[in-house]
């Protein structure tokens, strides 16, 4: 008989370790331990099971090929023993064993171990507020309350639903209860926008438009405060710090925490934000325990920073990494970047490495590139508007990070992924410049986005564009007297132009297209500012270089032009 493996956690990275090390250790007695009789699934399929996407729960967990992955799966299919039902207690580490308790029959006992693995997850952040234990409400975080949660809706005992929480199983479960289930959905954030840790405002504010287009009403800058309920014992409302929602159903959605306290009663090294501490070879400080999944930290590939990322892929990666380990293969995990796409009904969401926010707390001289470009050749019958946005340092030309918001397809994914190993080797605003990109006019456009993005990036990085923040171009809109000097330059048709001098008038919104700018720039304004605007931003960009040219500097480029504005939640376009 070969070593004695012990993997606590049976979701993603434990049965991914508990079956590698069995196919390259045959000998190896391998056990698998969780605490859930289901085990083994597709946590991220959640959302999809409650819209109908996935129809049935099994589908979660099976396999491609139709097989259960539950408890004869993975002794008779793949020579590994399962304990469910079973919670760890304790670990002794001089002793090398874990103490471990039937959930069922209380029953307990000590099982030895030569490589132990902790695959323990995270746990759910339940909010400090009163109601979180009434009847309707739901964390979700396991196949057990999204059943719950499903049964609930399709019996028609519920009609309004509040989701705490703008990350993504918040915005997804948004979507699921509202498009298959048609309820009345109020979406509730804290912070300023939607997946704060994941893109910067620009993106989150179409995403929130988007979802507010498709009937969810979203909350953001608001703190959920106490959950209501009626005499019975069920909810029947949120109150936040600003409103109160009625709702049938409540669902939290504020996070999850590392599951470390296993680790930290072991003395197991953990992090201030309580992840258990690895090294590549997913090691943890006790040479003998190895620990994967959503209870560890990663390093960030970018910044060199700790990251927390519990995410299905990595856990999967750390999974086979650890059990390479424990067989003897000297395999790493170097870290990751945080690669990140979802849908929200039509449109896609994704990103890669370091915020705007993220890299300039860690203290990168950092700007953005924001680009709006087709997602395919222009003359494409299918082509659409999709939009970019880049980080990069000034100071080193570092790309930092790319976030991408469109239709519903691949081609954010595809330009996530192609950024993501970029930003792992620490490539370049040129690296991105020359990535080549495969081309056909039905998937892509002959300049890739990727590629258009990154020529802004160098074109500001280099002052050879000056561009005007958003935020400031939005504040102006809303109060013109703040900035007098100022002039909009509509770049565009007359006919494009029209609906907005109307609006607002020649002094504040000034028309010379194009094509004629080199005969008619005399025209405009010397003593004003001019903000330059067209639909993606690449006209006014090249206006710029020619009033330049001609003595006319106080200009700036509005980036993304207004296929940008369009997508944001603004109230006053004509």
């Amino acid at each position: 008989m070969g070593q004695k493996v012990v993997v606590i956690g049976a979701v993603a990275a434990g049965p991914k370790a508990a079956v590698r090390v069995k196919r390259l250790q045959a000998d190896a007695d391998v056990l698998l331990i969780d605490q859930d009789n289901y085990i083994s699934y597709g946590g991220c399929g959640i959302p999809y099971y409650v819209s109908g996407d996935v129809s049935d729960e099994k589908e979660l967990r099976s396999t491609s090929f139709h097989m259960v992955r539950d408890e004869r799966y993975f002794e008779k299919a793949k020579g590994v023993r399962t304990m469910t039902m079973t919670r760890a207690l304790a670990i002794d580490r001089k002793a090398r064993a874990v103490l471990v308790e039937n959930l069922v029959t209380g029953r307990q006992q000590s099982i030895e171990y030569d490589k132990l693995l902790l695959a323990t997850g995270s746990d759910p952040v339940i909010l400090p507020i009163p109601g979180t234990d009434l009847q309707g409400v739901f964390t979700v975080n396991d196949l057990h309350k999204a059943i719950a949660i499903k049964d609930l809706i399709a019996k028609g005992k519920v009609g309004k639903v509040a989701v705490i929480g703008g990350g993504a199983i918040g915005i997804e479960m948004a979507e699921a209860c509202k498009d298959l289930w048609g309820l009345e959905v109020s979406l509730v954030e804290f912070k300023s926008h939607l997946l704060p840790n994941l893109v910067d405002w620009e993106m989150a504010d179409m995403l929130a438009k988007h979802l507010r287009d498709n009937g969810v009403a979203v909350h953001l800058e608001e703190g959920a405060t106490e959950i209501l309920g009626n005499d019975d014992g069920w909810v029947t409302g949120l109150r936040t710090n600003k409103r109160t929602i009625e709702a049938d159903m409540v669902l939290m959605a504020a996070g999850v925490r590392p599951r470390s306290q296993l680790a930290r009663e072991a003395g197991l090294n953990v992090s201030q934000g309580g992840a258990i501490v690895v090294n590549e070879h997913m090691q943890t400080s006790d040479p003998s325990i190895y620990a994967a999944g959503d209870c560890v930290e990663i390093t960030n590939l970018v910044s060199g920073l700790k990251l927390f990322a519990p995410l299905g892929s990595l856990a999967n990666k750390q999974g086979r990494v650890a059990g390479d380990n424990i067989a003897g293969i000297p395999s790493v995990f170097k870290g990751g970047v945080g690669s990140f796409i979802m849908k929200a009904f039509e449109t896609s969401i994704g990103s890669a490495g370091l915020t705007l926010a993220a890299a300039r707390a860690a203290g990168y001289d950092a700007a953005v590139s924001l680009t709006s470009p087709s997602d395919r050749a222009h003359f494409f019958p299918t082509q659409s508007v999709v939009c970019y946005l880049l980080v990069f340092d000034r100071r080193t030309r570092k790309v930092l990070g790319l976030q991408g918001f469109g239709p519903m397809g691949d081609g954010i994914l595809a330009r996530i992924n192609s950024a993501a190993p970029l930003l792992c080797s620490g490539a370049t605003i040129e690296d991105f410049n020359t990535i080549e990109m495969a081309y056909s006019p039905p998937f892509s456009s002959a300049i890739d986005v990727l590629n258009a993005a990154a020529y802004v990036a160098e074109n500001i990085c280099d002052g050879r564009m000056r561009a005007i923040d958003i935020r400031e171009y939005l504040g102006y809109m809303h109060d013109p007297d703040s900035r007098p000097d100022w002039r909009l330059l509509d770049v565009r048709s007359v006919r494009e132009a029209e609906p907005f001098i109307n609006a607002f008038g020649t002094g504040r919104w000034l028309s010379l297209p194009y094509d004629e700018v080199r005969e008619r720039y005399q025209e405009l304004p010397r003593d004003k500012t001019l903000v330059i605007v067209c639909n993606a931003g690449s006209r006014s960009y090249e206006i710029q270089r020619f009033l330049d040219q001609v003595d006319y500097p106080n200009t700036l480029v509005l980036p993304g032009g207004m296929n940008v504005i369009r997508r944001l939640n603004v109230d006053w376009l004509p």
